[in-house]
C-alpha cells in the first residue's frame, strides 16, 4: 500500500496544531513527537520535532525516527491478530478464556465466565495492573503469575481497561493460531501492509533509529532505547498481548489507511466513486465493522473490541465523529480513524522520558488532535 505525498505545505495548514507540539518540547513535556496525518489516499503530514532526550547534545528526530507504541500495540497487533482468527472461523468471541487457557481456572467460578470478548472489550473483571515483573524472572513464570491474577469485579458488570487481559488474550491468540504472536503479525499484518519499520523486538541495527523511553534506575538500571519500557512486557522477553509493538509515524498512517480503505464499503456515507490505494485484504469490511462498533454493554461503555472510541472528555479532542475509532499508549503515543472524516492522525511521543512523572500529554493530545480536524 503507498500513499501519495501531499505535505509540501504541511507548516502551513497545520501551523497551530505543529504549534502546540513545539511549545510542548519547550516546556519539557517530551522531548520528541512524529506526525502522520492522511485524507483519502494522501500523506498531508509527516513531520518530527525535537530530540531523542532532552539535552542539546541529544539526535535530532526525523520522521523515520522509531518510536515504542506501548498500549498501540493492543490495536495494531493482538486486535488485528484476533480479527483476523475471527474471519477464520478460529476464534468465537462467546468463547470462555478457560477453554483455551486452562491455567487461569480456579476456585472463584466467576473465572469460567471471562469470554475473549470481555477482554477485548476491557469487561473481563481482571483489574487494569499488576506489576508481575517484580515476582517473575521470566516469560513462564510471568504468565504463571498472571493466570492466577483475582478478578476485581464480576465479569460483564463494567468496562476497566486491563493489560493483565490483554496479558491473557495474547496467550490465547498464540495457542488458537499456533504461532507466536510476533511471528503471526509480522507474517499478516506487518508484512502484506508494508510495514517496514514495524516489528516486536527491534534488531540491534535499529537502536540508534528509536527514540528512547525511559532512564531506569530502579528495575532494569539501563537507558530504555530499543527494547520494551513495559517491564511486565519486557520480562516476557518484548513480545506480550498489551504492549512491544515499535513503529513510525508513516508506517502507522499505512496501517490506518488500511484499516480505513477496507471497511470503506461497509459505510454507506462512503461515496462509490472514492479511491483507495491498492490495500491487501487482511480483513473483510464487516469484520472492521464488528470490531471497531462500540459495545452495547456493559452500559456506559466506550470501548469496541480492541479499540477504544471518542467519549468527552477524549483524548482526541472534540471533533472527531461517533464512528472514530483509536488507541493510547502510555509512552505517549496515539492513534485515530475517523471514517465519516475519511481521516487519520498518528502522534508518537516519548512522553516517559525520563521518567513517567509528566502528565501534560493529557492537555496536550486533545488540543493538537482538534487542531488538525480544525486545519482540515
Amino acid at each position: 500500500m503507498q500513499l501519495v505525498s501531499a505535505y509540501a505545505d504541511q507548516d502551513t495548514r497545520f501551523e497551530t496544531a505543529y504549534r502546540v507540539l513545539r511549545d510542548a518540547i519547550a516546556s519539557r513535556a517530551f522531548p520528541a513527537a512524529s506526525v502522520s496525518i492522511t485524507t483519502g489516499n494522501n500523506l498531508l503530514g509527516l513531520r518530527a520535532f525535537g530530540r531523542f532526550t532532552f539535552e542539546p547534545q541529544s539526535s535530532e528526530i526525523t520522521p523515520d525516527t522509531i518510536f515504542d507504541l506501548a498500549s498501540v500495540s493492543k490495536v495494531i497487533a493482538t486486535t488485528t491478530m484476533s480479527a483476523i482468527l475471527y474471519e477464520r472461523g478460529l476464534l468465537d468471541l462467546e468463547m470462555p478464556l478457560t477453554s483455551i487457557v486452562g491455567e487461569f481456572a480456579g476456585e472463584d467460578p466467576r473465572r469460567d465466565e471471562v469470554t475473549l470478548r470481555m477482554l477485548l472489550a476491557h469487561s473481563s473483571g481482571l483489574p487494569a495492573y499488576e506489576k508481575l515483573y517484580l515476582r517473575a524472572d521470566s516469560r513462564e513464570s510471568l504468565l504463571a503469575a498472571a493466570f492466577s491474577v483475582p478478578l476485581a469485579n464480576d465479569p460483564g458488570s463494567h468496562a476497566e481497561y486491563s493489560d493483565i487481559g490483554f496479558i491473557l488474550l495474547g496467550v490465547a491468540l498464540e495457542r488458537l493460531a499456533d504461532d507466536t504472536l510476533d511471528h503471526f503479525s509480522q507474517s499478516q499484518i506487518f508484512g502484506p501492509l508494508g510495514l517496514v519499520h514495524t516489528t516486536f523486538t527491534p534488531p540491534h541495527s535499529w537502536r540508534t533509529q528509536v527514540a528512547p523511553t525511559a532512564d531506569d534506575r530502579t528495575f532494569r538500571h539501563r537507558i530504555i532505547q530499543g527494547e520494551v519500557q513495559d517491564e511486565n512486557a519486557s520480562v516476557m522477553g518484548g513480545v506480550a498481548g498489551h504492549a512491544g509493538v515499535f513503529s513510525t509515524a508513516s508506517d502507522c498512517a499505512m496501517f490506518a489507511r488500511a484499516m480505513l480503505a477496507l471497511s470503506a464499503a461497509k459505510r454507506k456515507s462512503s461515496p462509490p466513486e472514492k479511491e483507495y490505494p491498492a490495500t491487501p485484504t487482511i480483513l473483510r469490511p464487516e469484520t472492521i465493522a464488528t470490531f471497531t462498533e462500540r459495545q452495547s454493554s456493559p452500559e456506559g461503555t466506550s470501548r469496541a473490541l480492541g479499540w477504544d472510541t471518542p467519549s468527552p472528555p477524549s483524548q482526541s479532542g472534540h471533533h472527531f465523529s461517533q464512528h472514530a475509532y483509536g488507541h493510547l499508549g502510555y509512552t505517549g503515543t496515539s492513534l485515530w480513524i475517523d471514517p465519516e472524516r475519511d481521516l487519520t492522525i498518528t502522534l508518537l511521543t516519548n512522553r516517559t522520558w525520563p521518567d513517567c512523572a509528566n502528565q501534560a500529554i493529557k492537555q496536550i493530545r486533545p488540543r493538537f488532535y482538534d487542531a488538525v480536524v480544525e486545519a482540515l
